[in-house]
Order: structure tokens, then C-alpha cells, then sequence
């Protein structure tokens, strides 16, 4: 499939280019001393996670720990509810810990173990990479050091309890807004101290090269799974997959899988409050070329050119850019993106949970909320939505700040 003049059918193979860069975006801005530590990660990750005995050994790891496949599940009630058109959900939310995270987690401690590094160090808003990177680091034996935001920390008291749980040392970020790019700074800056040690395992397909192709690459097994589901499922592929953007790994990893194929894609960014700057963290939608955390994309930007304050109902949307390919795919058109709001999004989490028995993340109650808009202007067909995490971890805040409906 050809699409504004990039052929999709070998694009895997040329981009990120040898430099990182998905057209203008990504790249590696970082100092001199971490260039080494990027360029050895890359090393790593092109002859250690290709080898034969790597790819064995995560495929097992996926099987055996992590319970994947994840199921796809039909909506069937919510689907007779809206009409003639079919919703179904990849069920991210039964991979071990409840989201997806755990899916390039795996992976990036598995190389880490492989270069004989002691510790992984990361950042997380909404907890649930903090919680597979420490359920990593448990299963190989690693120190953890997990970067983590004020108001995040208490937005998302059990999974701060469940990484404590499983050894990880959190660490709290107390300057800035406090939430996930504070903790992403400070997170790099400890990197920056420690990577003879240690290695950054980002969490979503941000920073610089050579993160943004590995965490997708990792997160990738969620939409080859998925499209091989939906075809044995209905005998056809879907009319559109759906997946909720922050920065971007879950949405990543799932249009994978579907980017060849003649099937609309949408990714769905946070609009909060509304459009106004410090409302939402819809970067795509209304930012502007600028580099931050390494790599080079499309950034809410304040009046002086920084990163701007950024708002979500959402931890893991509250990030004021978001990874370099989607806004190369933004840019060519491929992918769709758009917003859903918090009331939106909150309407949409406890309607998944009522009709189907599924509870799932605010991540995600992005994407669904959105899938079920866009069910609305269809007259027949199906939609694919990717349910990126459950909702255990929300429940307490959503309780506390909306009650229950």
C-alpha cells in the first residue's frame, strides 16, 4: 500500500532512518557523554534483540508469564445499543499487570540483562509502567529505580503500593507540575549519573533514538496479534482500529499491525478541559515542531518556546508532546488524529464497565469513548478500539472527583 508517496509495505525498513528520524522528527539530542550510552543501547538492541536466542527467549517470557495472546473481545451489547456497527476491544487490559507496558518492558530488561547492566531506571505518570518495569526488574533480578510525579504518586496510590511491593525504589518528583514530564526529567538526569550501570527503559515511544523504535518495535506484538485475531474472528479486517495517543506506545505497537492494510486509523489524544493552552495535552493536534526529553516532534509550546503545562483526567496522556512517528504519520495523513475530552471519557468508562463488565483505564477510556462517537456517524461495519489497561488504578480518584454514575 502506497500513501502519500511512502510504501508501506517496506516501511519497517527504512524508517527510523540510521539516525533515528522519521522524516523531520526524532533524532537523539542529548549531551556527549549519553551519545556513548545511546550509541551502545543501539548496538545492543540491532545484534542482541535480533538474535535468534533473544527473540526465543521473549516470545517464551510472552507465553508463559505474560499470558499473550491477549484476546480481542465483541461488544455485543454496546454494539445493539449504538446500532449496526460491531465494536470489539483488544484486551491489553488481561496482559499480566493490566496494560501494555509490560510488553516493551519485558524486552527492554531482557537487553539490559543481556548487556550486563545492574539497574533500569524509568519515569511513569499513570503507574503502570512504573509497575511492569518493576515486575521486570523482579523477574530478572535487576535494581529499580521508578521516577514519579507528586500528583501523580497520589492519583495513583495502588500502583505506587504495587511497585513498592515488588521492590522497586519509587522516587518522588516535587518541582515543576509535579507530574509526568518532571518525572521524565528527572528520571534522564539520574540516567545521565548512572548509565555505566544501568539503562533508561522509557516508556513510551519517546526520547531520543534509539527508544522510540524499540519501544514500539516491542509493542508491535499488540497489532500483528491483533489483526491475525480480528481476520479468524469475522474473516475480514476491521473498518477502523482506534487507540488513545499520550506519547504514544499502546497506539504505536497497535496501528503496527495495520498501517499496509486499507483500514482508517485513529489516534486519539486528551483535550481535558478544552482547547485552551494548559487544558489538554493534544499535542498533535495543536502543537508545534520543538525538541524535549532528546528527540525532536510536535510540542505544546509556551510563550518563551518550552514545553507548556499540559492537563488530563489521564496521568498517562498528561505528556506536552508526543512520539516522533506519529507526528511523521500525523503529517502524511495515515494515521487520524483527534480529541476526546475528560467528561467524554469518564461517560465512556463507566458505560464499558456497565454494558460489557469491563473496566477499563482512563488511558483508554479515550479511545473507547471515541469508538463509540465514530460507531455513531457509521452506518454498518466495524471498529477495532485498543483497551490499552484496566481501570483498578483509577477507581479511587473517579470516585472521589465524579462519583458514581
Amino acid at each position: 500500500m502506497i500513501y502519500n508517496g511512502i510504501d508501506f509495505d517496506t516501511y519497517f525498513k527504512h524508517y527510523p532512518d540510521e539516525n533515528g528520524y522519521f522524516g523531520p522528527y526524532g533524532g537523539a539530542y542529548v549531551s556527549d557523554e549519553l551519545k556513548q550510552a545511546m550509541k551502545e543501547t543501539t548496538e545492543a538492541y540491532f545484534t542482541i534483540a535480533k538474535s535468534r536466542k533473544f527473540i526465543d527467549e521473549l516470545r517464551r517470557i510472552r507465553r508463559e508469564f505474560q499470558g499473550r495472546p491477549t484476546p480481542i473481545s465483541h461488544l455485543e451489547r454496546l454494539s445493539n445499543k449504538l446500532g449496526n456497527v460491531q465494536l470489539y476491544v483488544k484486551r491489553e487490559d488481561l496482559n499480566h499487570t493490566g496494560a501494555h507496558k509490560l510488553n516493551h518492558c519485558m524486552g527492554e530488561a531482557l537487553l539490559a540483562k543481556y548487556m550486563g547492566k545492574k539497574k533500569v531506571i524509568a519515569e511513569t505518570g499513570a503507574g503502570q509502567h512504573g509497575v511492569a518495569l518493576a515486575t521486570a526488574a523482579a523477574y530478572f533480578g535487576l535494581e529499580c529505580d521508578i521516577y514519579m510525579g507528586s500528583v501523580d504518586i497520589k492519583k495513583q496510590a495502588p500502583n505506587v503500593a504495587r511497585m513498592k511491593i515488588l521492590g522497586a525504589n519509587v522516587v518522588e518528583v516535587t518541582h515543576g507540575l509535579q507530574t509526568l514530564k518532571e518525572a521524565v526529567d528527572a528520571a534522564f538526569d539520574a540516567y545521565a549519573r548512572e548509565y555505566k550501570d544501568a539503562i533508561y527503559c522509557i516508556g513510551s515511544v519517546v526520547g531520543p533514538h534509539p527508544f522510540p523504535m524499540m519501544v514500539r518495535d516491542f509493542q508491535s506484538v499488540v497489532g500483528i496479534e491483533a489483526r491475525e485475531q480480528f481476520v479468524g474472528m469475522t474473516g475480514e479486517l476491521p473498518d477502523a482500529v482506534v487507540a488513545c495517543v499520550g506519547g504514544g506506545s499502546n497506539s504505536a505497537g497497535f496501528f503496527a499491525g495495520f498501517l499496509n492494510d486499507p483500514v482508517d486509523i485513529y489516534g486519539i489524544e486528551p483535550l481535558g478541559r478544552g482547547p485552551k493552552l494548559g487544558d489538554h495535552a493534544a499535542s498533535l493536534q495543536y502543537g508545534t515542531e520543538g525538541v524535549m526529553h532528546g528527540f525532536n516532534s510536535l510540542m505544546l509550546k509556551d510563550e518563551n518556546g518550552d514545553p507548556a503545562p499540559v492537563y488530563s483526567v489521564s496521568s498517562g496522556l498528561d505528556y506536552p508532546s508526543s512520539g516522533p512517528e506519529h507526528a511523521f504519520l500525523h503529517d502524511l495523513g495515515r494515521v487520524k488524529y483527534d480529541v476526546i475530552n475528560d467528561e467524554d471519557s469518564i461517560d465512556a468508562f463507566f458505560e464499558l464497565s456497565r454494558m460489557e463488565g469491563i473496566i477499563p483505564a482512563l488511558e483508554s477510556s479515550h479511545a473507547v469513548a471515541y469508538g463509540i462517537k465514530l460507531a455513531k456517524t457509521m452506518s454498518h461495519g466495524s471498529v477495532l478500539i485498543n483497551l490499552s489497561g484496566r481501570g483498578d488504578k483509577d477507581m479511587d480518584y473517579i470516585i472521589e472527583h465524579y462519583g458514581i454514575r
